[in-house]
């Protein structure tokens, strides 16, 4: 599955490029309005960390609308403007909590587990680990809080929060793997600018991943009596493979010679 992941998260970013660029152009944006506030951080501290906190929610209301857009997109659909605010639109209560979460992450990274680490003593150390910890969990998990939402959509904020930790409790080592190719994806990001993929291309990576993890547990669920070994990968992605279909980088960046 996950060879097939990268290609599938690939393709269906190219297939969907422009709209990617300009979702990217969207996350620039809210950049730019958070970068514009760290900015007021020596002047007037308290301004600057409420602009902060301010430009996270914009970040996660944004995030909602775009998640929907990818989530289409995994699935071979079209979506544009309309996509957008819907997703807000049906997402505002999980875009609420994800807004709580990031700036959590955020604190802990860059506020709580400097300020133990400055005493220099065991017990801060202890605590600084512990806190890493949670920062790392917490961010594996919200890897596939949105697609999650989009998957399930009559769960509560929380409830999707919890499954989002039980998927990454249940496939660690995907989840780790998945997490670097989003680190690998957000380094290509940076050279091309944010232009591509970009905030827009991770969060399709993480619409892909979810979709083809479900096919996992639909089958656990009409086969329970069998093993999680016995699981028929190239029979479950079959019609995946088929939509994705045999592609070159010839044929992609040249279709008319195919």
């Amino acid at each position: 599955m996950t060879g097939f992941f990268i290609k599938k998260a690939f393709f269906d970013g190219w297939d969907n490029l422009i709209g990617m660029v300009v979702l990217n152009l969207g996350f620039l944006l809210v950049l730019i309005a958070g970068i514009g506030s760290l900015s007021l951080l020596a002047q007037v501290p308290a301004l600057s960390i409420g602009l902060l906190v301010a430009s996270l929610g914009l970040f996660s209301f944004f995030c909602a609308g775009s998640a929907h857009i990818t989530w289409l997109w995994a699935r071979y659909e079209r979506g544009g403007w309309e996509a957008f605010v819907r997703g807000i639109r049906i997402s505002w209560r999980h875009a609420l909590l994800y807004w709580l979460l990031i700036t959590l992450a955020a604190s802990l990274i860059l506020l709580v587990i400097p300020f133990y680490l400055s005493y220099a003593s065991l017990l801060g150390t202890l605590i600084s680990v512990v806190l890493f910890w949670l920062f790392l969990a917490l961010s594996l998990a919200l890897l596939f809080y949105w697609p999650l939402f989009y998957a399930m959509q009559g769960d509560r904020p929380a409830k999707t929060l919890r499954k989002s930790f039980v998927i990454v409790a249940d496939n660690l080592f995907f989840a780790l793997f998945f997490a670097f190719h989003q680190l690998v994806t957000l380094v290509f990001s940076l050279i091309l600018a944010g232009l591509a993929p970009g905030a827009g291309g991770l969060l399709l990576g993480q619409s892909v991943a979810l979709k083809l993890l479900m096919y996992k547990y639909d089958w656990l669920e009409e086969h329970p009596d069998e093993g999680r070994k016995n699981i028929p990968w190239d029979e479950l992605l079959y019609e995946e493979r088929e939509s994705v279909g045999h592609r070159s980088l010839k044929n992609m960046i040249f279709p008319w010679k195919d």
